[in-house]
C-alpha cells in the first residue's frame, strides 16, 4: 500500500500522529540531501548499523537540552515573555516555551529541573495553591507533551516542589513525564529518597540517576532526558546512531576476526557516518543561526555532542563464544563477561580516538551510549549492555554485573528492574541497595511494581491499558505507546524477572 495513505487510514493515529508520521515520512526519502557511501547503505540494509529513523535531511539536533533558568530570569524575546513574577506565570512560561523546542519526536525531552526552577516560586505561596497549579501544569504536559520520551529532573537536594511533584505522579498515574531523580546519598535526605522510592514502586518514576557519576564526567550543569540520556544542559545531542552488536558478530569468523577487522571496520563506518549528520545540521540545515533557542543563549553549540549507542552487548558475546543458552552465557559466567568488557574497552578506545569538528563539550569526542532499543530488534539485540529479558540473575548479581559496563556510558546507560509487592513495605532496603550499586558505579536505575498501570519498557513509559487499546484497533495519545506494545510482543519488554524479596 502507498506509505501515504497506509498513515492516512491508520485507525490507532490521532490527527497529530498523523501529521509528525508524515513529515518523517517525507524527512526520510530524501536521498541527496545527505549522500552516504556503499558501505554505510549496505551497513544499514544488514541491519548492523542503525540511524534510529533520523531521515536523510536532519534539520535540527536530536536532542535539545534548554537551559530554563534564563527564561525564569529574563523571559524570552522571541515569545514576548517577561521573567515570571509567581508560580502561576512560571509554569506558563514554561508550558509556552515547551511548545517551541523541537527534538527528534518533535517534543520536548528535557522540561527541565523541575524543583530547581519552580521552587523560589513555591516557597511564596500555600501548599494548596502550589499543589493545585502543579496539578494543572502536570496534566498539561500530559495531554499536550504526548510522548513518553518527555522527561523532567528532580533533585540532588529535597525540596517542597520535589515532594509536590511525587505527591501528585503518585495520584495521577500519568505515564508523562519521564522523571529522574539526580540521587547524591550525601545530599538527598533518606527520608525524600524514600518517597521517590515509593512512587517509583507506585507509576514507574522517578528513576535513580548517579549524581556523583554525571557531575564528575558532566560537571553540575548537566540533565537526564529522553530514555536516561546524560547530556549538557545549554547544550544536547546532535544525533545518536547504533550498532547492533550482535548481527555484526555473526559476520566474523572468531572472537580475534570480530577485534581485527568486523568491529573497527563497523565502528569507522557510524563514526564517519555520524560526522557527516552533524556537519550537515551544523552547517546546511543552519540550526544553531537561525532558531531563536540559540539566539537568545538558551542552548549554545560548544554545549553540544555526539551519541555513539550500542544495543545486543550480550547477545554479540554469546554468538562470539557459541553459546546457545542465554542463562550459561553473558551474566552468567566469567568468560562471557570479560569479552562483553574487552569489546567495551575496545569501542570505547577507537571512539574516543576519533576526532570530530563540533563536539567541544566532550573534548571533540562522541559519547558512547547504551541505547535502549526499537521495537524490531525483537529479541536478537538486547537494550544496552543488558542481560536479555527472561535471564535476569537475581537482584544483588544483576546490579554487580551491570557495574562492569555502566561506567563507559557517559551519554546513558541503565537497567530495569520488576518488583513484587512486598518491596512497598521495604522502601529503606530498596534504597539501600541502589545506594550500595551507586558506590559500585551502578549509572542509572529504574524500577517499577508488576501490577502497575504505568510500565517502564526499556527506557521509557507507558501504561498497559492504553497499550490495550492499540489491541482494540483505537487511539492511543501517547506517541510511545506503539513502540511500547512492539516491544512487548516482539521482545517481550514487559516479561522481566519479577524481584521478590528472597533476591536480595
Amino acid at each position: 500500500m502507498n506509505q501515504v495513505l497506509q498513515i492516512v487510514q491508520d485507525a490507532t493515529l490521532t490527527y497529530h500522529q498523523k501529521v509528525l508520521a508524515l513529515a518523517r515520512l517525507a524527512e526520510a526519502n530524501d536521498h541527496e540531501s545527505l549522500p552516504v557511501n556503499d558501505a554505510y547503505v549496505k551497513a544499514k540494509e544488514m541491519g548492523i548499523i542503525c540511524d534510529l529513523n533520523e531521515g536523510n535531511t536532519p534539520y535540527r539536533p536530536r536532542y535539545i537540552i534548554p537551559d530554563y533558568r534564563i527564561l525564569m530570569q529574563k523571559g524570552c524575546a522571541m515569545l514576548e515573555l517577561e521573567a515570571p513574577k509567581d508560580l502561576w506565570e512560571a509554569t506558563a512560561a514554561l508550558l509556552m516555551m515547551y511548545h517551541h523546542v523541537p527534538s527528534i519526536t518533535s517534543f520536548p525531552v528535557f522540561l527541565g529541573n523541575f524543583d530547581e526552577l519552580l521552587e523560589p516560586f513555591v516557597l511564596k505561596v500555600s501548599k494548596e495553591e502550589a499543589k493545585k497549579c502543579l496539578r494543572l501544569f502536570l496534566a498539561h504536559i500530559d495531554k499536550t507533551l504526548t510522548d513518553s520520551f518527555v522527561h523532567a529532573d528532580l533533585g540532588p537536594k529535597a525540596s517542597v516542589t520535589g515532594e509536590l511533584i511525587l505527591e501528585l505522579t503518585e495520584e495521577m498515574n500519568l505515564a508523562m513525564p519521564n522523571l529522574s531523580l539526580k540521587y547524591d546519598p550525601e545530599i538527598t535526605p533518606d527520608d525524600f529518597a524514600e518517597k521517590a522510592v515509593s512512587c517509583m514502586l507506585k507509576t514507574s518514576k522517578p528513576s535513580f540517576a548517579n549524581h556523583q557519576m554525571f557531575v564528575k564526567e558532566w560537571g553540575e550543569d548537566y540533565a537526564i532526558a529522553s530514555c536516561y540520556n546524560g547530556l549538557k544542559i545549554a547544550g544536547g545531542g546532535f544525533t545518536l546512531h547504533r550498532l547492533r552488536l550482535a548481527t555484526m558478530a555473526k559476520q566474523a569468523e572468531s572472537v580475534e576476526d570480530f577485534f581485527a577487522r568486523v568491529l573497527p571496520n563497523y565502528t569507522d563506518l557510524l563514526l564517519n557516518g555520524m560526522e557527516d549528520r552533524i556537519r550537515f545540521i551544523v552547517e546546511q540545515s543552519k540550526w544553531f543561526e537561525t532558531d531563536f533557542l540559540a539566539r537568545e543563549g538558551f542552548v549554545k553549540m560548544e554545549n553540544f555532542t555526539g551519541m555513539f549507542g550500542l544495543v545486543g552487548l550480550a547477545e554479540a558475546v554469546n554468538t562470539l563464544l557459541k553459546i546457545e543458552d542465554p542463562a550459561k552465557g553473558f551474566g552468567y559466567n566469567s568468560e562471557a563477561d570479560q569479552l562483553g568488557v574487552r569489546i567495551m574497552e575496545a569501542l570505547n578506545d577507537q571512539v574516543n580516538g576519533f576526532k570530530s569538528k563540533y563536539c567541544a563539550c566532550t573534548e571533540h569526542h562522541y559519547g558512547l551510549h547504551a541505547q535502549v532499543g526499537i521495537d524490531s530488534d525483537g529479541m536478537d539485540n538486547s537494550p544496552g549492555a543488558r542481560i536479555p529479558i527472561g535471564y535476569e540473575p537475581a537482584l544483588h548479581q544483576q546490579l554487580n554485573h551491570s557495574t562492569l559496563y555502566h561506567k563507559y556510558f557517559v551519554t546513558g546507560c541503565g537497567d530495569v528492574f520488576k518488583f513484587d509487592q512486598t518491596w512497598f513495605n521495604s522502601t529503606q532496603a530498596l534504597l539501600d541497595i541502589i545506594r550500595g550499586a551507586m558506590a559500585k558505579g551502578y549509572r542509572y536505575f529504574s524500577g517499577y511494581n508488576a501490577d502497575a498501570d504505568v510500565v517502564r519498557v526499556t527506557g521509557y513509559l507507558v501504561k498497559r491499558s492504553e497499550i490495550e487499546k492499540l489491541d482494540a484497533n483505537q487511539t492511543s495519545l501517547n506517541n510511545a505507546t506503539v513502540f511500547g506494545k512492539g516491544a512487548r510482543d516482539g521482545g517481550h519488554a514487559l516479561d522481566r524477572r519479577i524481584h521478590d524479596q528472597s533476591s536480595r
